[in-house]
């Protein structure tokens, strides 16, 4: 089971890793794309105004441009504990124990604007990149990443539950993937999409892919796993899932 989580735009500061190795993650055939964006990342961040125009920063974040600066020379962490946010605070790696931890190592990735995709425990910096960032010289990523991360995720594990919000999921399809919407229902039964507290739910549910023992082969076993986790999950379709929350 592959469970792809989005990214956040804030991240973790420090880190006790040497620093970035990119033929070191996982997932090496996104290797020359990283380097191109990468390289062009640091040239931008010479530039505050411009990097602050492309990231569509505000000047009292100047220090995320600093961090791209400092790609190449600044600590790493492994990406589960870099990406923070709400989702990952429902993900509550740190309450996670060794073997829930080795597992969520083992099947949760991280969709990145920056590096395409990330293994839970690849070692990265903190940075500053979004997935609708237009960048000089590049263009907008998901030309980029579209030809380069299709190919690797459509020979990605048989089941793959993609949790990615919009603009990440826009990088790349995954056609044979079970996707997740959540919705809340009040008193009378009415639903509707949940927005706010969507990265919530999702991080509850990925917390409970990645701590289970079992390793769910379809839909019906992550409603299955879902449900123990306390969480009311529906088979809507061969390939949607519902995450049905109180309104």
């Amino acid at each position: 089971m592959l469970v792809l989580l989005p990214p956040s735009e804030t991240k973790a500061d420090g880190g006790l890793g040497s620093p970035l190795d990119l033929d070191a993650l996982s997932y090496p055939e996104l290797g020359p794309a990283r380097r191109k964006l990468s390289a062009a990342l640091v040239e931008l961040a010479a530039d505050l105004p411009g990097s602050l125009a492309a990231l569509e920063l505000s000047p009292r974040q100047a220090a995320e441009v600093q961090r791209n600066a400092e790609l190449f020379d600044s600590p790493t962490m492994p990406a589960l504990s870099r990406y923070t946010g709400v989702l990952y605070d429902a993900l509550d790696v740190p309450g996670l124990t060794k073997a829930e931890l080795a597992r969520a190592h083992q099947r949760l990735a991280v969709a990145s604007a920056l590096f395409g995709l990330v293994a839970a425990g690849d070692p990265i910096p903190a940075y500053r990149l979004s997935g609708g960032s237009v960048l000089p010289g590049i263009g907008g990523l998901r030309g980029l990443w579209r030809s380069e991360l299709e190919p690797v995720l459509a020979t990605a594990d048989d089941l793959v539950v993609d949790l990615r919000s919009g603009a990440y999921a826009a990088l790349a399809k995954v056609p044979h993937a079970i996707t997740v919407r959540v919705l809340s229902e009040d008193g009378a039964g009415r639903r509707k999409a949940v927005s706010h507290h969507n990265k919530a739910h999702k991080g509850r549910l990925a917390r409970a892919l990645a701590a289970t023992r079992s390793e769910p082969k379809s839909a019906a076993g992550v409603v299955t796993v879902a449900r123990r986790a306390g969480l009311v999950v529906e088979h809507t379709g061969q390939q949607c899932l519902d995450l049905v929350v109180p309104a």
